[in-house]
């Protein structure tokens, strides 16, 4: 409990209410203690009336310290000023003005700019060092009052400053990662898309020229591949609804495709002509795969296959899929001929590339030596415990 109250971020109450103790504590009892000393030299000592008021000029206005920053600490520099060459507070006594003054040069230094804060500062030691310059005995030198005027000022102003400048780095960390996370959001999104939209509308275009070419010779054909096309339309906006739907916080849940998935998906290809003999491969002792790695391998899957559909077909097509107790395996191969891609890799693999390298895999896609087209690729997984 102790630990929590002193990491956690006071609330504005609570702040509120630590200034109201801090200025009575000076404005009651320290400013007033040091304006009750006596001068060091004897003298007549003033009235308790301008001693007590002296002491509560000191002390409340860190009441409001951090509504007004540079008003306080200037308040409080020039009430100290004047109390100490009237001789209200002995310079001997003045620690109790010490603290009020760094207590609002902290404040200044830590809610406003560097350059307005030095200047406050400045302008608060000149004013403190001149009385006590001009209030210099042989308790010290004039040298020494200067450096006892710097003790109380600098080094609070020194603490606010770096207070300041870690809340600004703070803040400066937050927002990168805020702008990081949302790249990387729009990132997976984009690549949901293309995979989703890729595969779908390749395989719409495929049966849309088949219901074109046979429409006057083949109706009942043709009636065939529209109603191909009205199914993928349908699943391929269910799926572009769950991708989207997602970024949105009231949307229930859909599990993600996965391992499961992968027979509907060879069945969805072998509508576009490619025949897709899939293989899934469990080794003992297999654990369940994580829903992102099942995800990664399925789109992957799902870019070969219809990589295969737009450039091959029709050909053959035999995917892979070895699970392992450590990592997931996928290989697809096929037969067909493809054309020259010149520009070097689309976005196809592109994306099967990255996110093969999200899960610190390994990945290759390329010609094989005895004809067609071979992608491969290995996605490593812990076991939850």
């Amino acid at each position: 409990m102790t630990a929590l109250l002193l990491t956690r971020r006071l609330r504005p109450a609570e702040l509120a209410t630590v200034d109201a103790v801090l200025a009575m504590a000076v404005g009651g009892l320290l400013g007033p203690y040091a304006a009750l000393e006596s001068p060091l030299r004897g003298g007549v000592h003033e009235p308790l009336w301008v001693s007590v008021l002296a002491g509560m000029a000191l002390g409340l206005p860190l009441a409001v310290r951090r509504r007004w920053p540079i008003t306080v600490a200037v308040m409080i520099s020039s009430v100290t000023t004047a109390a100490l060459i009237t001789g209200v507070i002995p310079n001997y006594a003045a620690a109790a003005p010490g603290l009020a003054i760094g207590l609002s040069l902290y404040t200044v230094a830590a809610s406003t700019s560097t350059h307005r804060s030095m200047l406050c500062a400045a302008g608060c030691l000149a004013l403190v060092s001149l009385a006590l310059v001009l209030t210099a005995s042989d308790l010290w030198t004039r040298t020494g009052a200067v450096v006892y005027a710097a003790v109380m000022i600098v080094p609070a102003w020194v603490i606010g400053w770096l207070v300041r400048e870690r809340r600004a780095l703070a803040a400066r960390q937050g927002e990168h990662l805020v702008r990081q996370a949302a790249a990387e959001e729009r990132l997976r999104v984009a690549r949901e898309l293309h995979d989703v939209v890729a595969h779908t509308l390749s395989l719409i275009v495929v049966k849309a020229a088949v219901a074109n070419h046979v429409a006057e010779a083949g109706p009942r054909e043709a009636g065939d591949a529209l109603r191909v096309i009205e199914e993928t339309g349908r699943n391929a906006l269910t799926d572009v609804r769950r991708v989207l739907g997602a970024l949105r916080e009231d949307t229930p849940y859909t599990p993600t495709p996965g391992l499961d998935e992968l027979p509907a998906l060879a069945q969805q290809a072998a509508i576009g002509g490619v025949d897709v003999r899939l293989d899934v491969r469990r080794e003992e002792p297999a654990a369940a795969v994580p829903e992102s790695v099942g995800l990664a391998v399925y789109r992957i899957v799902q870019e070969a296959v219809t990589n295969v559909v737009k450039h091959a077909a029709p050909a053959a097509c035999r995917a892979t899929v070895t699970v392992t107790p450590r990592e997931v395996r996928i290989e697809v191969t096929d037969d067909g001929r493809r054309p020259i891609l010149i520009g070097g890799e689309g976005h196809g693999l592109i994306g099967m590339r990255e996110r093969v390298t999200l899960h610190g895999g390994e990945f290759h896609a390329g010609p094989r030596s005895g004809g067609g087209y071979a992608v491969t690729a290995s996605l490593p997984y812990r076991v939850a415990a």
